[in-house]
């Protein structure tokens, strides 16, 4: 038996979805290959980064940024992404735009494929089609879902919210972790790695499919289309959704590419990363992100702004007004005026307009420009940013994501606001397991900053 058997032999789910794939395993293992021929030098470039900087101080840590959530401390590595306050995200190196034009698509001209971005955030290389494949086919080779799982999410409570049945889901399935077994039965951790990765595809594999039962569960018959290996990743979980539109199928591509990877500050990058670090296994370690991208101040916001955008369309329709910019403008400053804040603008970070609110817009023009709810997201993206700049209370008055990817989602009918975290989830597990892998692989260590009190801070901040 190969090794790559043996690995899997704990598993039988595992096994069985293997043996089903290409007996010579060329698919999943070239990429396989690639990581596995990047570990020693960047094990070497890490330590090397330990013994000539070590010890040079990346700048002192305020009061504030210590009472504030430590925003903005420069206390994290992360690989596959970075957050400029100007530009904006960059995944390995890479801007939207530049993805959109480098990584292989499913038709010419068309949005890029996560498949594809999985492979450069893993590599730091942009795919050819066949390594983009590759991936596509691997994926479909693990997608098996353990029947204990799928039994659970036909017996939950319909009116559980979707992102409590998905994370609880991802934790049951660690009944098929690798990493958990192998760990149990001693493994050397310069091998941590190689079971890290089998968990990381499976579950990325295997979500799509947990996705699409728990909307159909919810909100329809509880029925999912048959699995579709002849399809990519998007268009696959596109029709198990129950969705046939091909125009739906390049934005489920965007979305999933765009909401992967936010770098390692934000709330479920950090938190799958912080439970990662304990060697809890992935299926666990992406639980714990999934339960952050929860809030509403992270993932649960989209479903936030897009009530807003509904109350507004009905307020205006109510009153017959036309959305137009004065109209909008009114809006604006009626609601600042109340007390109450304007969803989907200002970002931690970004202190320009979010490049993945921009590609949305751009998707919108192409394919719904006589959208209604569209033409009034525009129509606020017109004005807004200078109300909130007149009005002085924020340090970024321009949209975030979660502007627009609610309303694209209601063009093709997808009307079950409470379930689009899910599909964030979804995304956000592919960018968070990349970087997973690579804590495993260059052994980073047990995550532990030190806290202080307030009396503590009193005391230094008065001997200063």
């Amino acid at each position: 038996m190969n090794k790559a058997l043996r690995i899997f032999s704990t598993s039988s789910t595992t096994t069985r979805s293997l043996l089903s794939c290409n007996t010579s395993l060329r698919g999943f293992s070239s990429l396989r290959q690639v990581l596995k021929d990047q570990i020693p030098s960047k094990q070497e470039a890490w330590k090397q980064l330990k013994t000539e900087h070590g010890s040079k101080s990346l700048g002192d840590v305020t009061v504030e940024q210590c009472l504030g959530g430590a925003r903005g401390v420069k206390c994290m590595v992360w690989e596959t992404s970075l957050l400029d306050p100007e530009e904006g995200i960059r995944f390995r190196g890479y801007t939207i735009p530049e993805l959109q034009e480098k990584l292989p698509t499913y038709k010419a001209g068309g949005e890029p494929l996560p498949e594809a971005l999985l492979w450069l955030l893993l590599t730091g290389e942009v795919p050819t089609e066949a390594q983009a494949k590759s991936i596509t086919e691997e994926l479909h080779s693990r997608a098996t879902v353990p029947n204990h799982v799928l039994d659970m999410i036909k017996n939950f409570p319909k009116d559980m919210h979707p992102m409590t049945q998905l994370s609880a889901a991802t934790t049951a399935m660690n009944t098929d972790s690798v990493f958990a077994k192998q760990y149990a039965q001693g493994i050397h951790k310069s091998t941590y790695w190689e079971h890290t990765y089998e968990d990381m595809m499976n579950l990325i594999a295997r979500l799509p499919e947990v996705a699409a039962l728990i909307y159909r569960n919810s909100y329809h018959d509880g029925k999912v289309a048959p699995y579709d290996k002849s399809l990519d990743y998007s268009a696959n979980f596109c029709r198990m959704l129950g969705y046939t539109d091909e125009e739906f199928d390049e934005l489920m591509r965007l979305y999933l590419v765009i909401h992967s990877d936010h770098e390692g500050g934000n709330a479920s990058a950090h938190t799958t990363h912080l439970v990662g670090s304990t060697l809890s296994d992935p299926y666990l370690a992406v639980a714990g992100g999934l339960n952050s991208l929860a809030g509403p101040l992270h993932g649960l916001a989209n479903q936030e702004v897009l009530g807003w955008i509904q109350g507004l369309q009905a307020e205006f329709k109510q009153k017959g007004l036309e959305v137009n910019k004065e109209t909008i403008t009114k809006f604006a400053w009626d609601t600042l005026n109340s007390g109450k804040v304007i969803p989907g603008y200002g970002h931690a970070v970004l202190r320009k307009t979010d490049p993945r609110y921009t590609c949305q817009r751009e998707f919108g023009l192409k394919y719904m420009p006589d959208d209604e709810l569209f033409r009034i997201v525009d129509t606020i993206y017109q004005v807004m940013p200078g109300v909130l700049t007149e009005h002085g209370k924020t340090k970024n008055p321009y949209p975030n994501v979660d502007s627009h990817s609610g309303v694209l989602l209601m063009h093709y009918n997808f009307t079950q606001k409470n379930y689009y975290t899910v599909l964030f989830g979804v995304s956000r597990a592919i960018g968070v397991l990349s970087q997973l892998f690579w804590d495993r692989a260059l052994g980073l260590p047990l995550e532990r900053p030190k806290s202080v009190t307030p009396e503590w801070i009193r005391n230094f901040c008065k001997d200063k």
